[in-house]
């Protein structure tokens, strides 16, 4: 697959994922707005990570990283009636275990979110929570499971745009239950439990239709024992790792923030959705363009295209996760109390959330280069060298998560709080989330500079001409952006406590500016849209 044609599919992806991340942004501001940081929306963070884990592991991470290259193979090397039973036998088996797993979900809910939020056992309201809204959410992971596999299908076929768009109707959903269902119900946060659920069951409704019209959709059947079946299988269980250390440590990290002041799960949850829109719209959506191309040039045996597909990735990838990097840290303030600060969430929820953002938008370059790292492996199905290197970067997170809470802890506690005991003092002091925020960012490194290490040695990937001359546009870009933004921070010092459209042109401008100045000196610094097509 040439270069142009990757960019047109990327395009396609990611203008359908950016309408998805924007309508999860107005997901999460009509969150705040309706709940605010409290025990409840607490308690629903706690139980959607759980169900949400599962549709990154498995729509962006584990599943699709072993399907494809299998499915792409078969697509390349055997008739479309092999495709059609590989389909089937797949749906079957994944749907089939899958239904145990949501069985043994909705017995165990309790032991469920007794795991991942320690810190709510104590809090019987909270707890007793936290447990309905596992048992609502729970099904989701079935069902975007299959929706998974039908993206993965239709991504092969270069139908990146029903897929990337699916998630646009999880977040319409969660935008009703939030503003209309919410205020009509005896326990409003049930709500959102629902509208997680509903979703699941239409989104996999959504590409059902698309599925049939390439001729893949058929009766599912039990292919445990059939030999690609169990191939992915084998490829499958080392993902589960490998793709997605940065959610496994967020999935940690739940149970670990629980047993910290009430609110902090909302708030770092919060912060996310920051990350969200560079990372889901140019790094997943770069993964996701690069692993069948990447898969066909394996199987050709075209190490040359492999090793240019690679190299305009990691182009790209830094061409976004940069300035958006540095955006996001001198924007951060500005954003999330223009978008979160009204309603029930306070000006002090709206600092919380600004000091865990600016955390995580460090390790933003590191999340989007792994994504685009991860595909050079499972292209060629090694699925274990990117183990071992999400092993070392979990192991390390939560070692960071200990050092970064007692750092935290000593520097902001009050004297009175060194005398209890360390449990209940973490529980008082605000602020310790960011610890995780930090821990995180730095095991991303650690995954990324493993991977790169281990590519490297590999010998698959070597660099194309240009790098140098790259780079220097992209520090001047970047400085240009970086001292307008700057200025218009400098310009418009206050934020809290202006009214809501005040902060809103005056955001819109800061944005735009910074945008336009980016991308107005690489233009004058000499890129062309033919660089951004590949060699």
């Amino acid at each position: 697959m040439k270069s142009p044609s990757m960019f047109r599919g990327l395009l396609s992806f990611s203008s359908m994922t950016m309408v998805s991340r924007v309508l999860g942004l107005l997901r999460d501001i009509s969150m705040s707005h309706v709940f605010g940081a409290s025990a409840a929306t607490d308690a629903f963070v706690i139980a959607f990570r759980i169900p949400n884990f599962m549709r990154r592991l498995f729509a962006e991470g584990s599943f699709s990283t072993a399907f494809v290259p299998v499915f792409t193979e078969v697509k390349e090397t055997g008739t479309h009636a092999d495709l059609k039973q590989l389909m089937a036998r797949v749906s079957g088996t994944l749907g089939g275990v899958l239904l145990v797993v949501v069985a043994l979900g909705l017995i165990f809910a309790p032991q469920v979110a007794g795991t991942f939020a320690p810190g709510a056992i104590d809090q019987p309201h909270k707890y007793d929570l936290t447990t309905d809204l596992v048992r609502l959410t729970f099904p989701f992971i079935l069902f975007v499971s299959l929706t998974a596999l039908a993206g993965g299908a239709l991504n092969s076929f270069h139908r990146f745009a029903l897929p990337a768009l699916a998630p646009v109707i999880l977040n319409l959903c969660m935008i009703v239950g939030a503003l209309w269902v919410a205020p009509h119900l005896g326990t409003p946060i049930m709500a959102m439990g629902w509208a997680v659920l509903l979703a699941g069951v239409l989104q996999w409704l959504f590409l059902l239709p698309a599925l049939r019209g390439i001729d893949l959709l058929g009766l599912p059947r039990w292919g445990w024992t059939h030999p690609t079946v169990r191939r992915i299988m084998r490829l499958m269980v080392p993902t589960l790792f490998g793709s997605s250390v940065a959610q496994l440590n967020l999935l940690l990290d739940t149970a670990v923030i629980s047993l910290l002041v009430t609110g902090s799960q909302t708030w770092l949850w919060q912060s996310t959705r920051f990350l969200e829109l560079p990372l889901g719209v140019f790094g997943v959506a770069l993964g996701t363009v690069i692993l069948p191309a990447l898969s066909r040039h394996h199987v050709g045996t075209d190490h040359a295209g492999f090793s240019r597909a690679m190299d305009w990735g990691l182009r790209l990838t830094w061409l976004i996760a940069l300035p958006a990097t540095l955006a996001l840290l001198v924007l951060a303030g500005p954003l999330v109390i223009t978008l979160f600060e009204n309603g029930h969430y306070t000006a002090f929820d709206a600092q919380m959330t600004t000091l865990s953002t600016m955390a995580l938008s460090l390790g933003l370059p590191a999340y989007a280069l792994v994504k685009i790292l991860l595909p050079a492996f499972y292209s060629r199905q090694d699925t274990r060298t990117p183990v071992r290197a999400g092993v070392a970067a979990l192991v390390t997170n939560m070692l960071f998560n200990g050092v970064f809470i007692v750092l935290l802890f000593e520097l902001m506690a009050p004297p009175a709080l060194h005398q209890v005991g360390w449990l209940d003092g973490i529980a008082q002091v605000p602020g310790l989330h960011v610890a995780l925020a930090i821990a995180s960012s730095l095991s991303s490194y650690v995954n990324f500079l493993l991977l790169w290490r281990w590519l490297k040695r590999s010998g698959v990937y070597q660099r194309e001409p240009g790098w140098a001359r790259h780079w220097r546009r992209l520090a001047l870009a970047c400085a240009v952006m970086v001292l307008v933004l700057v200025l218009g921070r400098w310009l418009w010092p206050h934020w809290t406590g202006v009214p809501i459209l005040t902060r809103v042109w005056h955001l819109a401008v800061l944005v735009l500016a910074g945008g336009l100045s980016y991308v107005g000196t690489l233009l004058v610094a000499g890129l062309r849209l033919r660089d951004l097509r590949g060699a």
